[in-house]
Order: structure tokens, then sequence, then C-alpha cells
């Protein structure tokens, strides 16, 4: 009779090591959202970073995350205990890792084998600082007098066979797809989404942003342009770029949320579903927590509508 109390013990000693073991598996998710720009709408870094926290958070899968606002920079613990790290903010010169020594202090992540996203404008840094990062940590950026930033409908119709095309259907969709990036011949790069450009993405002047003959010459040709793409680093870390996400609402687009979950699974190298990471956006869901730019009634509004000062010159 005294051996039962025993095995008991031992029984829930088992259990609590294999519900530790389990909680030791989840993988860590570090979000970064930039600070607000744009018109109401456009460049919700904290509301599509919350929305893609919910989406994870509820989907079941062994995945833990956080978001960090507004501009802000995790501590060390954080970054040290990401598996990967999601990065949707305002590039360029006002990119959140060209502050301190913030690119020093993802470099030492990214060699451990920490995993990188970034969304829409975060995907572009000046060539001169930062750019051979990205370059050697995603597998490809924006780079300007090279690539471009029109607004266009892009026609995903097929993918290629990945785990962040799990469950992917052929969808169109409006945004402001950059293409043309500078990729890396290095590691195995997987173009994820790609769609032929059509002629008027190139209707305005060469400049840093919206023109070149390089990429005239490909969007003549009609050569299919990358806006979404994978990245297996040589030191055994992966990459994401995804260059849409420019309209908070088509975060409502059960693709284009599937495609950018996965990818962050993917990137923290878990299991991607065979059907892909599930999600549900309610219309309240998809207006909560936009950050308070005018009248956000405008949010469904075209992008020069939303903030016809910006976009008039459309430099970003």
């Amino acid at each position: 009779m005294k051996s039962i109390p025993k095995k008991l013990t031992l029984l829930a000693a088992l259990a609590f090591s294999s519900l530790c073991h389990a909680e030791d598996a989840k993988k860590n998710i570090l979000l970064l959202a930039g600070k607000p720009s744009h018109g109401p709408g456009a460049h919700e870094h904290n509301a599509g970073s919350l929305l893609l926290k919910k989406c994870l958070d509820e989907s079941g899968l062994p995945v833990e995350s956080t978001v960090i606002h507004n501009g802000a920079w995790p501590s060390a613990e954080q970054l040290a205990a990401a598996d990967t790290v999601v990065i949707y903010c305002d590039g360029g010169p006002h990119h959140l890792l060209l502050v301190d020594d913030r690119m020093q202090q993802l470099a030492k992540e990214m060699k451990r084998g920490c995993g990188l996203v970034c969304l829409h404008y975060g995907v572009e840094i000046p060539k001169d600082n930062g750019g051979a990062e990205l370059l050697g940590w995603m597998g490809g950026y924006f780079e300007t007098n090279w690539s471009v930033n029109p607004h266009w409908t892009a026609d995903f119709k097929s993918f290629p066979q990945h785990p962040v095309s799990n469950g992917l259907k052929p969808y169109a969709m409006l945004d402001e797809w950059y293409f043309h990036m500078r990729f890396t011949e290095e590691g195995k790069l997987t173009h994820v989404l790609s769609a032929t450009a059509p002629e008027d993405t190139m209707s305005r002047p060469d400049g840093n942003h919206s023109g070149n003959p390089h990429v005239r010459k490909a969007v003549a040709g009609g050569l299919p342009q990358t806006v979404a793409w994978a990245f297996d680093r040589p030191d055994g870390g992966r990459g994401f770029g995804f260059t849409g996400g420019h309209f908070h609402k088509n975060w409502g687009d059960d693709n284009q949320r599937k495609t950018v979950l996965n990818a962050i699974l993917w990137t923290a190298k878990a299991e991607v579903p065979a059907e892909g990471v599930p999600s549900k956006v309610t219309p309240e869901e998809l207006a909560a927590n936009l950050d308070p730019k005018g009248k956000q009634s405008k949010v469904d509004l075209p992008h020069a509508t939303a903030d016809p000062a910006f976009c008039a010159a459309c430099k970003h």
C-alpha cells in the first residue's frame, strides 16, 4: 500500500516533466511594430502586428508571441529568447534598425540562427547602411534605384512547393507591391508570391523608387516579379520578405494572412500545418487598435486619397 503514493509521485513528476518539455518546445515570436505613419488605414504597424499576434495566439499551435509597439526596441532578454523576429515598420533611412546599435544586436541573434521576417516598407533599407545585412539575413531587400513601389493588382495563380505555400489558393490583391528586389546569389531562395506586373506600373518617370532602365526592361519583357520570398540562409537561419501590407484592410484576406503566418512559423523553424496556419478575423477585429490618424472611416480609401500630401510624391 505504501508503494501507491510513490507511484503517484512518479507519475506526477513525469507529467510535470512532460508539461515543462511542451512549454520549452513553444516557439517564441517577437513582433516589432514601427511608429504610426501615412494616413488612416495605411502602414498600420501596431494594429497589423497585434492582428498577427491574435491569429498566432488563437491558432492552437505551439507558439507564444509578443508585440513591441511604436518603434520601441525589445530587451536583450527578449531578443535572445526569440525564435524569429517580425519587423513591420517604415523603412529607408527611418528604419527602426538604424537606431543606436540595434543592427549589431540583431546581428548577434541572426548568427545563432534566429529567423527574420520583414513586412512592406520594412524590407527597404539604405544600400550602404543595412543593405548587406538584410541581403544576408533575408535573401533580398528593396534597393533604391533598382526596386520600385507602384500600386497594382497582383494576380497570384500558382505557388511553389514550400511550407510557406501550404494551404494557399490563387488570389488577386491590390496593394503597394514592391518588386524588382535585390536578391542574393547565396543560400536557397524560394519565390513564394510572383505575378506579372502590368505596363502601367512603369507610368512614373525614373526615380529612386519609381523606375529605372533595368526594371523597365524586365516589365516590358513580361518577367514575373517576386513580391514575397523565403530564404534558407547558409548558416541555417531562415528569412522571409513580404512587400505587401500597405493597406491594413488586406489583412482581412485569408490568403494574405496565411502567407505571412506560415512564414512566421517557418522562419521560427516550427512545423507549418499542411493546410497552413488557420485564422479568422472579424470586421471588428480588423478595425481594432488603429493608430489615431484622424477619421478612421477613411480606412478603405485608396492610398492617394487617404494621405494626399504624402502620396503626391510617393517617395517611400
